[in-house]
């Protein structure tokens, strides 16, 4: 028996997935993993190092790691990398001005080896806000077709409101157990 073999069994019996939440500092990735919490959101101050949550979906335990995105602090998201199932990269819709930025950055991630094959959920986020562009605009500003390396997926959706917030982390979970579960 291979060694992904028996970790795939241990997966299995826990149905447990680590789930790597980045993006530009301001984009709303604390707001996203509180409204998914059911926590309040009225006061939410910038992530300076990393938040944790544990969250029971669908028979699965997600561990959610939220890793502050500040420029300074991007150097430090490497130490994150290993045992990603899922990578979650939030998008702040309405700035404009970041969206070569937020391209760059993520393509730095694409290119992380620790990162290979975890599925890519892009939440482009803050469609509530006045200018929001669309996520299909999103989608075709930072070539997210031409991504070969990961299945991705990118759902317009708001933190405030809780828009399209389940329905995708339901395509991150679904991606994911479909990788590496064994369905009995």
């Amino acid at each position: 028996m291979g060694l992904l073999t028996v970790l795939k069994k241990l997966k299995q019996k826990e149905k447990e997935m680590r789930i790597l939440m980045l993006g530009l500092d301001n984009a709303g990735k604390t707001t996203v993993l509180k409204r998914l919490n059911g926590e309040p959101i009225d006061t939410i101050s910038p992530t300076l190092g990393f938040n944790i949550k544990t969250l029971e979906h669908r028979g699965y335990k997600l561990n959610v790691w939220d890793v502050g995105g500040q420029k300074s602090l991007r150097s430090y998201w490497r130490n994150y990398f290993e045992s990603t199932d899922g990578l979650v990269w939030v998008i702040d819709s309405a700035d404009k001005r970041r969206l070569d930025d937020c391209k760059t950055e993520l393509y730095k991630l694409l290119q992380e080896e620790r990162l290979e094959g975890a599925s890519l959920l892009v939440f482009a986020n803050k469609q509530d806000m006045p200018g929001a562009l669309s996520a299909a605009d999103i989608a075709d500003i930072l070539e997210l077709p031409n991504i070969k390396t990961h299945h991705w997926q990118i759902y317009k959706c708001s933190a405030m409101t809780g828009e399209n917030l389940v329905d995708g982390i339901n395509w991150i979970v679904d991606d994911i157990a479909a990788r590496i579960f064994y369905i009995d």
